[in-house]
């Protein structure tokens, strides 16, 4: 689909009044162009809602405010910070990243392409919205609220949208000045649509339903790390007592977090990485 130079101007003249009227501009992340605090902030969002992550952010960046607190951390002391966002992999990754940009980046935040990826944890939609976020540079970020806006508005009736497809609308109306306020817009109104719609993205070819957290591994690692959180260690039997999942997956849950290096397993007992 290609646009007209008149589809273009109303569609960004719509989104720029609803944002004035509607977008959420209290957002702590929004009151920073400090880009070690916008990583954070990206890094937190990923599959977790703004309302869970918002005291966890403000609290983690008290505990580590620069990238060099977070990169000499104990992973023991990150996990915790962490708790309560779920993904645990994802804190994990954030302070290996942050070990990256010192050693590699003069202790900051990289803002190109390459070196974003390079870091610990960075995908293709995270290095794009923190040049967009971080330093207002005019990427092309395609996440769920944004695919939200775009089928919504173009595909009404389509199903099995591509990325491909919508990428060329994202980047044929993208505000070149001002991609930060714009992506933040789209967020907005995207997270609205989805509150009031039935959700439009299951109409793009990437909608995938998640899988059920009761009974899964993931359940058991995550009740791993609460409860290290709260002990310095454990024994497999303490551990094993303690896990409400399914105890079949509690050798192979301690198996993964040590090779992720969250865990140290000793003869007699188990605990968080120091």
């Amino acid at each position: 689909m290609t646009l007209t130079n008149k589809q273009i101007t109303h569609f960004q003249r719509f989104m720029g009044k609803w944002y004035i009227q509607h977008g959420r501009h209290e957002l702590p992340w929004r009151q920073t162009t400090d880009p070690y605090q916008i990583l954070v902030s990206e890094i937190m969002l990923q599959q977790t809602q703004v309302d869970r992550v918002i005291p966890k952010y403000l609290a983690f960046l008290d505990k580590f405010s620069t990238v060099e607190e977070l990169a000499q951390a104990s992973v023991a002391d990150v996990i915790k910070h962490w708790q309560g966002l779920g993904y645990n992999r994802r804190g994990l990754n954030l302070q290996r990243a942050a070990q990256q940009m010192v050693n590699e980046f003069n202790s900051t935040v990289p803002s190109t392409t390459d070196q974003l990826l390079s870091l610990k944890g960075i995908g293709p939609y995270t290095a794009a919205a923190i040049q967009a976020f971080a330093f207002n540079l005019p990427s092309t970020v395609i996440e769920t609220n944004i695919r939200t806006v775009f089928i919504y508005h173009f595909f009404p009736t389509r199903e099995q949208v591509s990325d491909q497809e919508l990428r060329s609308l994202i980047e044929s109306t993208l505000d070149q000045n001002h991609p930060r306020q714009w992506y933040s817009a789209l967020m907005d109104y995207g997270t609205y649509l989805k509150s009031v719609l039935p959700n439009p993205t299951r109409q793009s070819k990437t909608y995938r339903k998640q899988s059920p957290l009761a009974g899964s591994l993931r359940q058991v690692r995550g009740q791993v790390l609460n409860v290290l959180t709260l002990k310095d260690s454990l024994t497999y039997d303490q551990l094993r007592e303690k896990i409400t999942g399914d105890k079949g997956k509690l050798l192979t849950a301690l198996s993964d977090l040590e090779k992720e290096g969250f865990i140290q397993c000793t003869k007699n007992d188990i605990s968080l990485l120091d």
